[in-house]
């Protein structure tokens, strides 16, 4: 638990702990990374969950090799405060 794992089979990375899920889904365009939504459970909001999802995913891109695509709004915010992923970002 607390590690963000890919789970391609349903095009998402989740963080999963013991009150739910989070989830970070994706497409995949290429060699990019197209990040679309985020989503954190209820009973886990405002606990920094998502910013715990959102350090794993982008860690887990820069290993794939790939490039990011921020979609979701939730990951755009958060990449704005992490600039040492710029690297990773693409558009």
């Amino acid at each position: 638990m607390d590690q963000v794992i890919d789970n391609p089979a349903e095009n998402r990375f989740e963080l999963a702990l013991p009150d739910g899920t989070a989830i970070a889904a994706y497409r995949v365009e290429g060699e990019r990374i197209v990040l679309v939504h985020t989503e954190v459970p209820q009973a886990l909001a405002g606990q920094g969950v998502g910013s715990r999802l959102a350090h794993g995913v982008f860690e887990l891109i820069r290993t794939s090799g790939r490039k990011a695509v921020l979609r979701c709004t939730f990951m755009q915010g958060w990449a704005a405060k992490h600039p040492e992923y710029n690297d990773i970002i693409d558009g």
